[in-house]
């Protein structure tokens, strides 16, 4: 028997179905299609009008299941990463097992923002290669749209709604997360928080007064951390695992900016054509992004693909995983 690594071994989106563009955003804030597009490389995301962040994630994971013909029954762990659960308690996660019949399953929320799908994929892949679980389910999830302030055209362009999920499973092969870097820097909460509603500013007239429950963002002091250390960590890894430019198939970047993009795949020594990008597509949809990635791209990647996976979000929190890819589409 060989060594038991963590493979994903599937892969399932969801996107609303409604689309704001870049166009639908300048007939009530003051901005442009061009302002946007050359700045972020945003054209269009998607927002989820009724619903939850729950909803969505219930959606990526029941495609995901009957693609993969898995009984809910099966799946032994959730872990969903989001900063917007449908409540304060109990988590999402649970929401979503009790939606789909996953009655053997526990779960729980993990929030990261931005990089709360690579911090579930490295936690989660614990469970597996300990031996203990044999079906784990990984969501990265968020409806940006219920804590955004369509006043401040600096955040309310930027983020978009949508998630995915991966399935991860043993693997003896040696397919699977291979490594992964994960750093957390709590001074960066002053830069990027959402400062209302938690218990340090519960919900008041004040707090709605002061429109503190929705995203705020230094975006110059963002941008400039975001650059160096999702470029560095992700540069770090290759180096950690002696991997060279010629080694990696595809980055697999969260999908913040273009230019924070961009300069993670200059970093790494990496052509464009093997950084997976939809950002124009959906914008900023924090944990959903990756699995975003991995589900628009799952036709192109290859049995024994090398991928790094690397982000950054508020917290600060940033990493990257190292992993191959377990199966042909």
């Amino acid at each position: 028997m060989g060594k038991i690594t963590a493979a994903i071994t599937g892969i399932q989106g969801y996107v609303p179905e409604e689309v704001l563009t870049n166009e639908d955003l300048a007939k009530f804030v003051d901005t442009s299609d061009e302002w946007i597009t050359t700045r972020t490389g945003i054209k269009e995301r998607r927002i989820l009008r009724d619903g939850a962040a729950s909803d969505i994630a219930a959606a990526a994971v029941d495609g995901l299941l009957k693609k993969k013909n898995i009984d809910p029954l099966e799946i032994d762990l959730v872990i969903l990463a989001t900063v917007t659960p449908d409540y304060p308690f109990p988590s999402t996660a649970n929401v979503v097992c009790d939606k789909l019949g996953m009655k053997n399953a526990w779960g729980y929320d993990l929030i990261a923002a931005c990089s709360g799908f690579i911090y579930g994929l490295a936690t989660g892949a614990q469970f597996i290669e300990t031996g203990r679980y044999k079906k784990v389910i990984v969501i990265g999830v968020d409806k940006m749209s219920a804590i955004l302030d369509y006043q401040d055209r600096t955040t309310c362009v930027i983020f978009g709604d949508g998630g995915g999920a991966a399935l991860l499973e043993p693997n003896e092969e040696g397919y699977g997360v291979k490594d992964f870097l994960l750093h957390s820097d709590g001074a960066g909460r002053h830069y990027l928080l959402q400062p209302g509603g938690g218990s340090l500013n519960p919900a008041s007239v004040e707090t709605v007064e002061k429109r503190m429950h929705y995203v705020k963002q230094e975006g110059k002091t963002v941008f400039k951390f975001a650059v160096t250390n999702m470029a560095e960590v992700s540069a770090r890894i290759m180096e950690k695992n002696n991997l060279k430019s010629e080694d990696i198939d595809w980055l697999v970047p969260h999908q913040a900016n273009l230019r924070i993009i961009d300069a993670t795949a200059e970093r790494m020594g990496l052509p464009k054509e093997k950084v997976m990008i939809n950002i124009q597509k959906y914008g900023n949809t924090t944990a959903g992004t990756l699995p975003l990635c991995l589900w628009d791209y799952e036709s192109q990647l290859k049995k024994g693909d090398t991928l790094i996976l690397s982000a950054f979000g508020g917290g600060f929190t940033w990493g990257a995983v190292y992993l191959t890819w377990a199966y042909n589409s």
